[in-house]
C-alpha cells in the first residue's frame, strides 16, 4: 500500500460480534494496545439506524455504509459510576436539604439528623430506581442489536501497522467478517 493511498479517506477495521462479553474483550485489548477510545465507535441504536437507514437486512449492509449512525463506546465501568452516582447524589442531597431547612426551622439536633437520614434514605430510593432504569435501557440496546443480527465495532486505523493489530484483535476475540474498509472521510463527515 502506498502512502498516498494511506492518506486518503478514512481507514477502520469493522467486526462483528455475536455477544456484548467478546466485544468487551475486543475494547479491552484495542484499547491496552495503544489505540485511543476516541477511534474506537459502535454501532447507534435500532431507532437511530431504522431512521437515518431504513431497515438494513444485513449488519454487513452497514458496516460499509458512511451514514450508519454510530455512538461512542461506553465501558460497563462507566455505567456503573453512573448509576452509582445516581444514587449517592440523590441520597446526599435528600440528605443535606431536608437537614438544612429542619436547621433553619430551628429544629433539635436529633430531628435534623432524622430528618436528613430519613430523606436521604428515601432519595437514594429514586436514585436506585433511576440507576436502574439506566441499566435497562442500556441492556435493552445491547439486546436489541443481537436480535438484529450483532454488535458492531469499528476501529480507526492510521497506519498499516495499526489495520494489521486491529484486524488480529478484533479476530482473536471472536469477531466475525473481520476487514478494513475505507471511506471517503466527506462521507463520515456528512453522516454524523
Amino acid at each position: 500500500m502506498s502512502a498516498a493511498s494511506e492518506t486518503r479517506g478514512i481507514r477502520e477495521a469493522v467486526g462483528l460480534f455475536k455477544t456484548s462479553d467478546t466485544l468487551q474483550g475486543a475494547v479491552d485489548e484495542l484499547l491496552s494496545s495503544g489505540f485511543d477510545r476516541a477511534d474506537i465507535s459502535v454501532l447507534g441504536s435500532e431507532h437511530a439506524i431504522e431512521s437515518t437507514i431504513g431497515h438494513a437486512s444485513k449488519r454487513s449492509d452497514l458496516e460499509e455504509n458512511p451514514a450508519t449512525p454510530r455512538g461512542v463506546y461506553v465501558s460497563p465501568d462507566a455505567v456503573g459510576t453512573a448509576e452509582g452516582s445516581l444514587i449517592s447524589v440523590l441520597a446526599y442531597i435528600g440528605g443535606v436539604a431536608t437537614a438544612g431547612v429542619i436547621a433553619i426551622g430551628g429544629g433539635p439536633l436529633t430531628m435534623i439528623v432524622l430528618g436528613a437520614g430519613l430523606a436521604g434514605g428515601a432519595s437514594g430510593l429514586i436514585g436506585a430506581g433511576l440507576a436502574r432504569l439506566v441499566g435497562s435501557l442500556r441492556a435493552a440496546d445491547i439486546r436489541s442489536h443481537l436480535d438484529a443480527g450483532g454488535l458492531l465495532l469499528w476501529v480507526r486505523t492510521w497506519h498499516v501497522d495499526d489495520e494489521r493489530r486491529a484486524v488480529a484483535v478484533l479476530s482473536k476475540h471472536s469477531g466475525r467478517d473481520v476487514h478494513v474498509h475505507s471511506s471517503p472521510e466527506e462521507s463520515r463527515e456528512d453522516a454524523q
